[in-house]
């Protein structure tokens, strides 16, 4: 019973799950053939698209072969565009007459018309109606017996206006507008511009000017990029000052609400055509800008200002990028970009000479000039860093004597008086956009700068401020928050951004000789004005809290303040410790930076040449000394440093330290080395280094790598000094080389041993990075390379015909080897000529590839083995020329008194020793400077002191009694000791020379028994080098 009834189930199931089988196969079916349909039916619509077009294409070519159809470039690219749809293998001849009919088309003319003039008919049929019907002076009707007529007719017209204004009629302009003008070539016939200009203003004038009807003017006419510009190329019968539209614009967007209530419509890239409009306006209606010239410099403050909030330093997910703005907070329309170039040059007019001299009229109407300046006498030319200073100094005086008497601030004027009110507005106008143009930043510069006589006349006006003028007043300014205060600071601020912008790109003639704009005393003046500023910003605590404003003030005085202070340490032109602030204890300053005091490392961060050069230096000698601790390579109760210990063949000096020091880690370089020689026959020389056989190493080493014959450095023209060889890859390893020698030199520095190794400035800028630095010019630094190379160079600059006369390209030929190469200063430089236009970029290119370029590999390398031992932090206190003082040791006569206070004595000799009087007094009284330099490079092998005295002498000098020849010297035997102090002598020295071994800084000098004598060898021992050499 159970079974049967188990039997149909199964049975069921089996038939149910088979039905389904079926069903989803005659779905899959169904499917299949839907798609096979639709695969077929595709194909076959394609091909009778395909079918259909080649039918189209080849009409077209018979019709254009026969000459029946138009030949203009949009009728090509249709079809062209057809062609390349469907292009295939069979379609190779089609293709071949396209390329024939479009290289036909080339050699004709085509009148390209525009999307928005492809019925040009029909816009000038309805302009022309309304033109018509929105005026009744042209109508015949009202002319005679019709005049009763026209104020009813004249209504009616009204009527129409009114209905077009309710429509939209403004918005329907401005597309019409910006579709035919937002471009590099406007779209519009004179005709067509003129009825549309028609149009705009005819219900301005009808409503007599009304704010409603401005405002909608403004907003969509006065907003389409460079309409006024268009006006004025296609249509420059119509006079904008006819109905004296920029003294109503300018008045109705000097009420703030309403000025930013057109902002806000527009948004930044309408704003900003708006403003080239109204600018262009002030420049062609000079009469109306002179009158409301307060007005104007408000309204266009507030509308940069407005823009400015949306001016972003950076790119993000919420910035776009705009050609004048740069990044951007704000929606900007792309569409405006291709009339960029012409909003740009309406912007330009805003620092043109014409603006400028209206809005700085206040100030330019000051007269500097007493009488005309005295003839002068030409100097003899000098290298760049022997610069006769006081000479220089008289020249400059005797000529501002008769001519200038704005040096020092006497103010006396008061600020809230209407002038200075003006001036400061005017100032803040230039400042905001500076600070929003971003992206032609340097043109408005430029521009500022252009008038010789505006930013001397403006420093002259800036030192009558107040009641005593100068520093008091605008130290009070920040501690204020008054909209005077930020005025007055922002004159401030424009005057830095301007004077740096012009001071670096003036080159040194111009500065110097010519005193282009400033004078070399103002120049001093302004100076120790703005160190004081930047000092009391740091040191009173304003710069720690400082925000926006504030602190964009203090980075355009500092920038104008380091300007000066680096051409000044390139060629001085201020007296002796200018810089200096003697009211800074330097004792108090390092207790702080000790405590980690902010204000302390700011000052340090910033100025810190306000400190003493010799305290400096003392700074960055602790700050080794601490790394030393730091590491453990200083000895200690407790453990001693790690030793490493090297083994150099004399005759194989420099390969042998170069194959065992380059192996070495960082921190085994920067501890203890001890050097044992080997000598030419293989024995090892006797001694035991105690440093002194190293520092004889290292002055070896670097004496060997600085040879130019070597060719790893070459010497500068004229003052010869060192600098990488570009042509040094004739060594297979040169940029190894060149990283083992910025390490020789780094631990030098490192160890306080000072080499007389002359760098090139040029060079030495680079090594310190200066030349990352905003303020850096390579033209600048040229002249520390070869000065003829720069005479030659800046008589370009100043060539008054036609330069490409000169047949100069953008190339540089060089000999090398015999063979001439031609190095390209850009891409293709060779076949560029030099001309007006490029002459500047031609100079600083060349510049730039003589100092950079041709020895960029070199210096990296350098600077890598230099920077693994001197941090470039240690360096930032210093100048380049304070740099070069740190290497070779101080440029000052040497301070006998000091020198004597630590020598050390050996061998019998004392400090009341009969021959060390002599000896003293000798170098005293009988040699020269000259002579004494010579004599401390007689026995340390560097003729400059060390920076700190000779108490940072490391050996210290020593002066030992010495009775034989130096094969024979047994050092200090007990009994040369008895005979040296009591001045017993073994044989007469008469005969033996003064020696020395400067790897100890240790004068060996006979007992002689005549003060002559002493005198006359010693002066032959150090003007023959002798050394340890000769005896």
């Amino acid at each position: 019973m159970f079974s049967v009834a188990q039997t149909s189930k199964s049975q069921f199931l089996d038939k149910a799950r088979q039905a389904r089988e079926e069903r989803k196969g005659h779905k899959e079916r169904e499917r299949s053939a839907t798609q096979i349909q639709a695969l077929v039916r595709r194909f076959l619509c394609r091909c009778r698209l395909q079918k259909q077009i080649r039918k189209e294409v080849d009409e077209f070519f018979q019709a254009y072969e026969a000459g029946t159809t138009k030949r203009n470039a949009l009728s090509i690219f249709k079809n062209a565009r057809k062609l390349l749809f469907i292009y295939s293998k069979d379609d190779k001849l089609r293709f071949e007459k396209l390329c024939r009919v479009i290289l036909s088309s080339m050699e004709a003319e085509n009148d390209q018309k525009p999307d928005i003039m492809q019925d040009s008919k029909l816009v000038t049929l309805y302009l022309t109606m309304l033109v018509t019907f929105t005026d009744t002076s042209t109508w015949k009707i009202v002319k005679g017996k019709g005049e009763s007529l026209r104020p009813a007719l004249t209504r009616i017209c009204e009527n129409i206006m009114g209905h077009l204004n309710q429509k939209g009629f403004y918005t329907i302009l401005q597309i019409l507008l910006t579709n035919g003008l937002a471009r590099s070539r406007p779209s519009f016939s004179k005709g067509t511009l003129t009825a549309i200009f028609t149009l705009s203003l005819r219900p301005v004038v009808a409503a007599h000017f009304s704010d409603n009807l401005l405002r909608s003017f403004l907003i969509h006419i006065m907003s389409v990029p460079a309409i006024v510009s268009h006006f004025s190329s296609l249509t420059p019968e119509v006079s904008t000052e006819t109905h004296e539209l920029l003294r109503k614009f300018i008045i109705f967007l000097s009420r703030e609400e309403q000025c930013m209530d057109i902002c806000v419509c527009l948004e930044g890239s309408h704003t900003l055509c708006l403003l080239g409009n109204l600018i262009h306006l002030g420049y062609v209606t000079e009469k109306v800008l002179e009158e409301e010239a307060g007005h104007f410099v408000k309204d266009l403050t507030d509308m940069l200002s407005y823009c400015q909030r949306y001016v972003s330093q950076k790119k993000s997910n919420l910035t776009h990028w705009h050609p004048v703005l740069g990044w951007f907070s704000q929606t900007v329309d792309y569409g405006l970009n291709e009339s960029m170039p012409l909003v740009t040059r309406q912007l330009q007019y805003l620092w043109g000479v014409s603006i400028i001299r209206t809005l700085f009229s206040d100030v330019l109407s000051k007269k500097l000039d007493s009488q005309e300046p005295m003839p002068q006498t030409p100097q003899p030319t000098t290298s760049q860093n022997n610069l006769p200073v006081k000479n220089l100094f008289k020249r400059a005086f005797q000529k501002s004597a008769s001519v200038r008497n704005i040096l020092k601030p006497v103010g006396g004027r008061r600020v809230d008086s209407i002038e200075v009110q003006k001036v400061c507005s005017v100032c803040m106008l230039y400042q905001t956009a500076l600070t929003t143009l971003n992206q032609i930043r340097l043109q408005i510069l430029t521009g500022l700068t252009y008038l010789d006589d505006l930013l001397p006349k403006l420093w002259a006006f800036i030192c009558e401020l107040g009641p005593q003028g100068g520093l008091k007043l605008f130290l009070e300014c920040l501690n204020n928050d008054t909209d005077e205060s930020k005025q007055l600071l922002a004159m401030l601020m424009l005057f830095c951004d301007c004077s740096r912008h012009l001071i670096t790109i003036l080159d040194d003639i111009e500065v110097y000789e010519e005193q282009i704009s400033f004078k070399i005393e103002e120049l001093v003046t302004i100076s120790s004005f703005l160190n004081n500023f930047v000092y009391k910003m740091i040191w009173d605590g304003i710069l720690e809290n400082a925000k926006g404003e504030k602190l964009d003030l203090f980075h355009s005085v500092h920038g104008w303040l380091m300007v000066l202070y680096e051409r000044d340490c390139r060629r001085r032109f201020t007296p002796d410790d200018h810089w200096l602030r003697k009211d800074l204890k330097p004792s108090l300053l390092f207790q702080e930076l000790e405590k980690g005091k902010r204000r302390a490392q700011l000052l340090l961060q910033y100025i810190p040449h306000v400190i003493p050069h010799k305290n400096r230096v003392l700074l960055f000698r602790n700050i080794v000394t601490k790394e030393k601790e730091t590491l453990g390579l200083v000895e200690t109760s407790s453990a001693s440093p790690h030793v490493t210990h090297i083994t150099i063949r004399r005759s194989r000096m420099l390969e042998d330290g170069y194959d065992q020091l380059r192996r070495l880690p960082i921190n085994s370089i920067k501890g203890v080395i001890r050097v044992k020689f080997v000598n030419d026959l293989g024995v090892d020389e006797a001694g035991i280094d105690q440093d002194g056989v190293f520092k004889e190493f290292l002055e070896e080493i670097i004496k060997k790598v600085f040879n130019p014959a070597l060719n790893l450095f070459k010497t500068t023209s004229g003052n010869e000094r060192l600098y990488p060889s570009p042509t040094s890859n004739i060594h297979e390893n040169h940029l190894q080389l060149f990283e083992f020698v910025g390490r020789m030199l780094g631990k030098a520095m490192y160890e306080g041993i000072v080499v007389d190794v002359p760098f090139a400035s040029f060079f030495l800028s680079q090594v310190l990075g200066h030349h990352h630095s905003n303020f850096y010019s390579s033209i600048d630094e040229l002249p520390s390379l070869d000065s003829e190379f720069y005479k030659n160079l800046t008589s370009i600059k100043r060539y008054d015909g036609d330069v490409s006369d000169l047949g100069l390209t953008l190339s540089y030929d060089e000999e090398v080897m015999g063979q001439l190469i031609c190095h390209e200063l850009i891409p293709g430089g060779k076949t560029m000529p030099v001309t007006n236009e490029n002459k500047i970029s031609y100079i600083h290119l060349m510049a730039h590839f003589r100092m950079h370029t041709q020895i960029k590999d070199q210096t990296a390398a350098f600077i890598r083995g230099f920077r693994c031992i001197i941090n470039p932090e240690w360096l930032h206190m210093f100048s380049t020329p304070e740099v070069q003082r740190l290497i070779s040791g101080d440029n000052a006569e040497i301070d006998l008194d000091d020198l004597k206070k630590h020598t050390v004595y050996y061998g019998g000799f004392h400090s009341s020793h009969r021959v060390i009087i002599w000896l003293w007094d000798i170098l005293s009284s009988d040699f020269s400077a000259v002579e004494r330099a010579m004599f401390l490079k007689f026995v340390t092998s560097c003729s400059r002191p060390p920076l700190l005295g000779f108490a940072y002498l490391k050996p210290p000098f020593s002066i030992r009694c010495v009775e034989v020849s130096d094969d024979q010297d047994t050092g200090d035997t007990l009994g040369s000791v008895l005979r040296g102090f009591f001045t017993i002598r073994k044989k007469e020295p008469g005969g033996r020379l003064p020696t020395s071994s400067t790897c100890f800084n240790l004068l060996k000098l006979p007992n002689y028994s005549k003060k002559s004598v002493l005198r006359d060898k010693l002066r032959y021992a150090i003007s023959m080098n002798t050394g340890f050499e000769l005896s």
